[in-house]
């Protein structure tokens, strides 16, 4: 009987050859914490009386959520985290560094890991072909103890996409059709398996966006088979070496198989307070909007700010709206400013936010007022996510944000693209040309 990636990728962490639905023990490869979640590990960890870590060089403590702290609780609670890497040898990335799921992926997971993390969007990293989930604080601590977990092999939803996005579609819009399609609930405890020749054109950049999301859905992990385009993002990082062939069997056995025409696909939104209250971007031409975010874990890459600039070069943001770009990590910063974005943001009106969570976790840098509206790329809108329960949150794609930043609605960016033969999203690449 052939196998998923998630059973090809379990079964070799658990020494043996397992199937959906088994209780499994595997060994890790990988743990993380961040600065929201990370304190309380720490505490669990030495209640187990352990004196070392089972793999310090690949235990990483995030401070990504408060970065730089608001407050002395959470100064705090990073003093926490800086004083356990020291005492145990675990790496640290510190404030600025960027957003754990991003840095992740730039430097720590390579195909065929499992890594496990306290953060529900670890599942960021399974677009490389490894088999990556959140789980709760205590687990981790575990895992960072005895380099092992326990977890159910969790059946597998086939998701086949095939075609070409229409103008000024992308990933972001991809995966909250898919969201909205089957529900907020609609894959609990499912490997999300992504397939089609339009999976195939995919950047890692898109990639990993519609991993990142797959939790979104319920899912327990976010997977892709890995291939060229893999092997070329690995060998960009210096890493060329850790490529592994990570495929599913041909006659693997998947719960439920979807199939998504993408020429179909709209520049989708997500409505409050529901990520799968979608609607398409025409429904919503009448919602004036207060705040934009471009950025976070899910959309706050090189390519994404690309898009950005292109609709934002030479015009202004509106007067009654805020814009805040917030890079996923340094390294996207430092692209930023080599590739002159920086400027076209300044001068288009946006303000520039430490690479982190920022507003999106709703903490700091960002916060809604009573009954403002934000639109926002990041992955989550749930009532008081940004920090304001009377706030209203919409998901949507770069492109749609970065228009709407400009006429102060939420806007399709289909009505700028078709007026410039030179404007173009091309799916392969993320990039307006």
């Amino acid at each position: 009987m052939g196998q998923t990636i998630a059973e090809k990728i379990l079964s070799a962490h658990a020494g043996k050859e397992v199937k959906a639905g088994e209780l499994i023990i595997a060994n890790v490869d990988v743990t993380m914490v961040q600065d929201g979640t990370g304190p309380l590990t720490v505490q669990e960890f030495k209640k187990l009386g352990k004196n070392k870590l089972a793999n310090p060089k690949r235990t990483i403590l995030f401070i990504d959520h408060a970065a730089p702290s608001p407050r002395k609780e959470l100064s705090n609670s990073h003093k926490v985290l800086r004083e356990f890497a020291k005492e145990y040898g675990a790496i640290l990335s510190d404030v600025g560094e960027g957003v754990c799921h991003q840095r992740l992926i730039e430097e720590y997971v390579f195909p065929g890991d499992i890594l496990v993390g306290a953060d529900s969007h670890t599942c960021t990293s399974g677009a490389l072909g490894a088999f990556a989930t959140g789980m709760g604080s205590t687990d981790i601590a575990i895992a960072m103890a005895l380099g092992k977990t326990w977890m159910k092999v969790p059946s597998t939803f086939k998701i086949v996409v095939e075609g070409e996005f229409q103008l000024g579609v992308c990933a972001k819009d991809l995966i909250l059709h898919l969201i909205g399609l089957i529900g907020a609930d609609g894959a609990t405890y499912k490997a999300l398996e992504f397939h089609g020749s339009t999976i195939k054109k995919m950047s890692m950049s898109e990639r990993f966006t519609l991993a990142n999301m797959a939790v979104e859905a319920g899912a327990k992990a976010g997977l892709f088979e890995t291939d060229e385009t893999t092997f070329e993002y690995l060998e960009s990082k210096g890493n060329k070496n850790k490529f592994k062939e990570i495929k599913a069997d041909k006659d693997a056995i998947y719960e439920k198989v979807i199939n998504i025409d993408a020429t179909r696909i709209e520049p989708t939104i997500s409505c409050p307070h529901t990520v799968d209250n979608t609607k398409i971007v025409s429904e919503l031409k009448d919602v004036k909007i207060n705040q934009v975010l471009i950025g976070t874990c899910t959309n706050g890459r090189i390519e994404d700010f690309r898009i950005a600039a292109k609709i934002l070069n030479g015009n202004k943001v509106n007067p009654d709206v805020r814009l805040l770009i917030t890079p996923s990590s340094r390294d996207v910063m430092m692209k930023l400013i080599e590739e002159n974005l920086l400027d076209i943001f300044v001068k288009a009106g946006a303000a520039i936010v430490t690479a982190g969570c920022g507003a999106c976790v709703g903490v700091h840098a960002g916060i809604l007022g009573d009954e403002e509206i934000c639109l926002s790329t990041q992955n989550r809108n749930f009532q008081g996510r940004m920090g304001n329960t009377l706030g209203n949150i919409y998901l949507c794609s770069p492109a749609v944000a970065a228009y709407s930043a400009i006429t102060g609605y939420i806007s399709d960016p289909r009505e700028i693209l078709y007026g410039e033969e030179n404007l173009r999203i091309y799916p392969h690449e993320n990039y307006i040309k």
